[in-house]
């Protein structure tokens, strides 16, 4: 079935799949266990639309491409058109949060960063996106105070708070439209926080967004 974008009782919520606009290295932690400098401005990659999908069905590992790593990240559904805005206007454009994975080629992507080359060769690939349904605005209060977990086959492998950002979640949107617009059903995912490693075909994962937890399974 085709990707949309669903509320939690899942009900389709009626934007298009967009864009996934990523920042790398918002989380200190995460920083260091891969050994990255610290970035003196945010990096931001994209996923396309063929990213997108349900977090509920299998999730689908490339073959022949090396290990494939997990990045449990806050996921932000914007709802209206962002273009040259401040963070209090990014804030209001929010029409819901969820959580995803960012998918990664580790071995490519470490190829490619040797080699100084974009790393959507390592990012990008269909299906590398899975994204749980989302809440309203309303259900998270502060999302910028909320815990982020992970448990793989039962054991927690990350784990992380969104107060713990370098950059919030709102001026990050605001910094990504002085760049290039955000429309309608484009998702921003917020960076990881430590704790990241590889997935394995059959693994059971549980990720947490807060109170709310969501389950997965690696086909």
């Amino acid at each position: 079935m085709p990707y949309q974008h669903r509320s939690m009782d899942g009900s389709p919520l009626g934007l298009p799949p967009g864009k996934v606009v990523c920042i790398g290295r918002n989380y200190l932690e995460h920083i260091r266990e891969l050994g990255n400098a610290v970035p003196e401005t945010p990096i931001l990659f994209i996923k396309p639309a063929t990213s997108l999908v349900q977090l509920a069905d299998p999730i689908q590992l490339p073959t022949g491409r090396g290990s494939c790593h997990h990045e449990v990240e806050l996921a932000v559904l914007v709802g209206r058109k962002l273009q040259n805005v401040d963070a209090s206007t990014a804030r209001q454009a929010v029409s819901g949060y969820g959580i995803a994975l960012d998918l990664t080629l580790r071995d490519l992507q470490n190829e490619l960063k040797k080699k100084g080359h974009p790393w959507e060769l390592a990012k990008a690939f269909d299906g590398s996106c899975p994204l749980s349904p989302f809440l309203s605005p309303t259900g998270l209060p502060d999302p910028q105070a909320i815990n982020l977990t992970l448990y793989i086959n039962g054991e927690l492998r990350q784990e992380g708070n969104t107060g713990q950002m370098m950059l919030g979640i709102f001026d990050l949107m605001a910094h990504i439209s002085n760049h290039f617009t955000l429309l309608p059903g484009d998702v921003v995912l917020t960076g990881t926080p430590a704790g990241v490693g590889p997935l394995q075909s059959g693994d059971q994962l549980i990720l947490g967004l807060a109170e709310h937890h969501f389950t997965a399974q690696v086909a």
